[in-house]
């Protein structure tokens, strides 16, 4: 449990890193991010097969901001967390996932102005950390 825990840390800090634009080696619209770390729908490396059900889906309506992960949810294997991050590395909001959730979604109010872009972080407890960058209007 706690290795699970460094790891969610270290990619909130790289996710962070990414919205932060540094260091440039990590900006995400650029896919250069360090491979076998942060898999998303145009870059998911080994795990090609799992992009679909695994990069996190993103619906903006006003402020709320909603994250679903297409995945089943079982004892075995299912997604332990979402996060939201605003360009500037704010954590706009995470939830935790248990096996015996039936989904893995996760809504999340932006107070105060809504930033021009966001990522969505997923992990999954066997298919590593998912990102997904959206450029709000």
């Amino acid at each position: 449990m706690a290795n699970r825990r460094f790891f969610l840390k270290s990619a909130l800090v790289v996710a962070g890193g990414v919205a932060l634009g540094q260091p440039k080696l990590l900006r995400a619209k650029e896919q250069k991010f360090p491979r076998g770390i942060i898999f998303t729908a145009k870059s998911p490396g080994r795990w090609k097969a799992k992009a679909g059900s695994h990069a996190p889906k993103v619906t903006v309506k006003g402020q709320q901001v909603t994250i679903e992960t297409a995945h089943p949810m079982s004892q075995q294997h299912y997604i332990v967390r979402h996060t939201l991050v605003a360009e500037d590395g704010t954590l706009l909001g995470a939830k935790t996932f248990y096996p015996n959730d039936k989904k893995a979604v996760s809504t999340y109010t932006v107070k105060g102005e809504m930033p021009k872009k966001l990522y969505a972080t997923s992990f999954c407890n066997k298919h590593d950390f998912w990102m997904t960058e959206v450029e709000i209007g």
